[in-house]
């Protein structure tokens, strides 16, 4: 789907006009020079978009407790995320319920961070499993050495 932009300016000298575009397209994105672009849409067609998270999350669910319904899931994500390959039976049996979650994140508590925060954590995992140098290096035993107590961030 092509979103039709519009810069801040022009919405702030042409407001109404810019308005009336919302009947048709619905949503714009709005450029601005200092400061992260906006999306300015129609309620109704936010509703709709939170309807059809609502919506994907119950259909997963199902399908999660579904006989075979996870099992399904799990042949079917190499379609969708091709680097589930690296991951073990038992981290793609979690991979499957991570996004779940963030799914009901989005619909129920309108955070929408969670789904791509999950996808980009997985997707390293994966990249990591990948190369087996690396995953050598990562899971290798730490020294017995104390370094002291680690402090928050």
């Amino acid at each position: 789907m092509l979103t039709r932009t519009v810069t801040f300016s022009e919405l702030s000298k042409n407001s109404k006009r810019v308005a009336e575009r919302l009947d048709s397209e619905h949503r714009l994105l709005v450029t601005r020079r200092d400061g992260q672009d906006l999306y300015l849409t129609t309620a109704g067609y936010d509703q709709d978009r939170e309807e059809t998270a609502d919506v994907t999350a119950r259909l997963l669910a199902a399908l999660l407790a579904a006989d075979d319904g996870a099992r399904v899931i799990g042949r079917a994500l190499p379609s969708a995320f091709s680097w589930v390959r690296h991951l073990s039976a038992e981290e793609l049996r979690e991979f499957v319920r991570d996004p779940l979650d963030a799914t009901h994140d989005a619909a129920r508590l309108d955070v929408h961070a969670t789904l791509h925060r999950t996808i980009v954590e997985w997707r390293a995992t994966a990249r990591v499993l990948a190369d087996p140098g690396l995953t050598a290096q990562l899971t290798r035993p730490l020294p017995d050495e104390d370094h002291g107590e680690v402090t928050a961030p």
